[in-house]
C-alpha cells in the first residue's frame, strides 16, 4: 500500500500580527455593552476576554489576561493552553517552546484536548521537550479519545507504521473515517486510499473515489492530482478526460510538480485538451524548476519549435507563485519510479516508454502532526 498522505494541523487559527497593543482595560470598561452581553449571553469569562485580544492580534494583552486567569479554577486549561500557544508561535514575545510544552502539558493534565494535542506533536518531533514518540502516541490516543480529529488522525497514521501504536489498518482505517467525517482534508484523502486499496475496510474504488474527490475539493493538491488519476482512467467511475484536466490544471496552479507534468502531458497529447505545444512546454519547465524531469514528456515536445520554447520559457518565468530567481531554483533531477500513481499516466505512453512518477517528499513544518520516523 502507498505511503499515507501525512500533515499535521495546528490548532489555533492565527491572526496577522498587530502593531500595537491595547491595555485590557479597554476591552471591559464598557459597562453598557458589558451589561448587555451578559443579558442575552450570561457572564462573561476572563478567558474569553483573552481569546478575544488574542484573535485581533493583540497578543501581549491576550498572554496578560490569560496568565491571570490561568491560576484559577474556571476556564484555567484554556487559558493556560492559550499561553502556550503565544510562547510556541512567538506572538508578541520571544518563542519559546520549553515554556510552551509547560504550559501545554499543565493544559493538558487540566483536561484541555487542544493542549493534549499539542503536546503530543512536541514529543513527536521533540520541540520543547526530548523527542518520545512513544509518549506522544499516548497522548495522541488520549485526545482523540477525547474527540479531536486532528489527534485521531495522526492516532491512525501512527497504527499504520505500526511501530508506537499497534499496527492495526482496522483501527487505522475507523480513526481515519472519523477524522474524515469531522471535515479534514487530509484524512478524506487517505480514508479514500484506504478504501480503493482495501486497506483495513472492504475494497470500495467508487466510495474511495468519492472520499479523494472531497479533499481535492477543499484544496489538497494531492487529492486533486489523486483524483484526476481516477478520473483519467475510469477508475471507479466513469473516465472523464476534459475533468481530469481540469483537476491536474487546479493541482499545477498550486504548484505541485507532479500535477504541472501530468498536465504538460496532456496538453502535449492532445487528451482532453486542444494540443498546445507552447503551453505543454510551459508547464515542463515548471516542473522541472522543482526538480522533475520526464523523458517521457521531453519525447512528446520533440517537434516544438525554437520560437515556442523561448515562448515558453517565458511565460514560466512570469508564472506566478514562481520563484524568480535563478539561483533558488532548485537543480534538475531525475524523477524517481516506483510510485503507483506514476501508472497513471502509461496509457499516454502507448509508443513511448513507460515512466513511473513520485511526487517529491514533502518535509512536515513543526510543529506539524505528521508522525515523523
Amino acid at each position: 500500500m502507498r505511503r499515507l498522505y501525512a500533515l499535521g494541523l495546528l490548532i489555533f487559527s492565527l491572526s496577522s500580527p498587530a502593531f500595537a497593543q491595547i491595555n485590557s482595560t479597554s476591552i471591559t470598561d464598557n459597562a453598557d455593552a458589558k451589561a448587555i452581553s451578559a443579558e442575552i449571553f450570561g457572564p462573561k469569562r476572563q478567558t474569553d476576554l483573552a481569546f478575544g485580544a488574542f484573535q485581533r492580534g493583540y497578543y501581549l494583552t491576550a498572554l496578560s489576561l490569560a496568565l491571570d486567569r490561568a491560576g484559577k479554577n474556571n476556564s484555567a486549561a484554556a487559558a493556560q493552553t492559550l499561553i502556550a500557544t503565544i510562547y510556541a508561535n512567538g506572538l508578541g514575545v520571544a518563542e519559546n517552546m520549553a515554556l510552551a510544552s509547560s504550559w501545554y502539558a499543565i493544559a493538558a493534565k487540566n483536561g484541555d484536548v487542544n493542549a493534549t494535542f499539542q503536546l503530543a506533536l512536541l514529543y513527536q518531533n521533540g520541540r520543547g521537550v526530548p523527542r518520545d514518540r512513544k509518549r506522544g502516541a499516548e497522548l495522541f490516543a488520549q485526545a482523540a479519545k477525547m474527540g479531536s480529529p486532528e489527534a485521531k488522525y495522526n492516532l491512525a497514521l501512527l497504527h499504520v507504521e505500526g511501530i508506537y501504536a499497534t499496527p492495526s489498518y482496522s483501527e487505522a482505517a475507523r480513526l481515519m473515517k472519523e477524522a474524515a467525517a469531522a471535515g479534514l482534508a487530509e484524512a478524506h484523502y487517505n480514508y479514500g486510499i484506504m478504501l480503493s486499496e482495501g486497506a483495513g475496510v472492504a475494497p470500495d474504488a467508487k466510495a474511495g473515489a468519492n472520499e479523494i474527490k472531497i479533499a481535492a475539493q477543499m484544496g489538497l493538491s494531492e487529492a486533486q492530482v489523486e483524483y484526476a488519476t481516477i478520473l483519467y482512467l475510469g477508475k471507479g467511475i466513469n473516465r472523464n478526460l476534459a475533468r481530469a484536466v481540469f483537476w491536474y490544471r487546479q493541482a499545477a496552479n498550486a504548484g505541485n510538480p507532479v500535477a504541472q507534468n501530468r498536465l504538460a502531458k496532456l496538453i502535449a497529447a492532445g487528451e482532453g485538451v486542444k494540443l498546445d505545444l507552447q503551453t505543454a512546454a510551459m508547464w515542463r519547465s515548471l516542473a522541472r524548476r522543482q526538480g522533475l524531469v520526464d523523458p517521457g514528456l521531453d519525447r512528446l515536445l520533440v517537434s516544438i519549435t525554437p520560437e515556442d520554447q523561448a515562448r515558453a520559457d517565458q511565460r514560466a518565468r512570469f508564472w506566478p507563485g514562481v520563484v524568480q530567481s535563478k539561483t533558488s531554483a532548485p537543480p534538475l533531477a531525475p524523477a524517481n519510479a516506483g510510485d503507483a500513481m506514476g501508472k497513471a499516466m502509461l496509457n499516454m505512453d502507448k509508443l513511448l516508454e513507460p515512466q513511473k512518477i513520485v511526487p517529491p517528499k514533502t518535509t512536515p513544518i513543526a510543529p506539524s502532526g505528521s508522525p515523523a520516523k
